[in-house]
């Protein structure tokens, strides 16, 4: 089976457990006792695992269009979307166990003390710096993909630019309300689904060139 269809399904199916994560991760805020029933729901982890899904899906996703794609800039897009999501992940595991742990036993002691750590946690150095690396390197891979697309012309370019502009937005994205944050789902989601139906469509590049990687 040529990789580009498996690969496909994966950047679909990443894009719209992206979407799934902005729309079922709750917002009923994220300080004191109402934060500690927030992030002790079942919704606040099931989201946030689908987030970690849908990074390491969108990324295997963007590796197998680089086996139509065939160029040094798909190569690096690849590359960069596989180490930002190596460094975006364990964040998210903190998010997604660490917070719900802590937020589970301020719950049960009724000390909202407790919840001081979830910041002890999001703003510690190491942490923050490995999150915002990486999320950053999944914006850059997400450009690099489509300018890769563009320039090859095995692809068309235009749905992986809505998936570089939903990416690029990772960062900002985080400080805006609901709507915004679902909004920028559904961009991601839009992107990665389009992005996957164009590849899904394509042969692998052994079928379509024996000319080799070009820059």
């Amino acid at each position: 089976m040529p990789v580009t269809r498996p690969g496909a399904a994966a950047l679909a199916a990443g894009g719209v457990l992206f979407l799934l994560y902005q729309t079922v991760r709750p917002y009923t805020g994220e300080t004191g006792m109402q934060g500690a029933a927030t992030m002790a729901s079942s919704a606040w982890v099931a989201s946030h695992t689908m987030a970690m899904a849908a990074f390491v899906l969108v990324t295997l996703g963007l590796a197998a269009a680089h086996t139509v794609l065939r160029t040094r800039t798909s190569a690096t897009a690849a590359v960069l979307t596989g180490v930002g999501a190596g460094l975006v992940l364990p964040y998210y595991g903190g998010e997604t166990f660490g917070l719900y742990t802590i937020a589970t036993r301020a719950l049960r002691t009724g000390d909202p003390a407790l919840m001081t750590m979830v910041d002890d946690f999001r703003y510690g150095p190491v942490a923050a710096t490995m999150f915002g690396a990486g999320l950053t390197l999944l914006g850059a891979g997400a450009v690099l993909a489509a300018i890769a697309a563009r320039r090859s012309g095995a692809l068309p370019a235009w749905p992986f630019a809505v998936l570089a502009a939903a990416s690029v937005l990772l960062i900002p994205q985080f400080y805006g309300p609901a709507a915004v944050r679902i909004t920028h789902g559904l961009v991601f989601a839009l992107g990665a689904v389009l992005s996957a139906w164009y590849l899904a469509r394509r042969p692998a590049a052994a079928q379509v060139s024996a000319l080799g990687m070009t820059a």
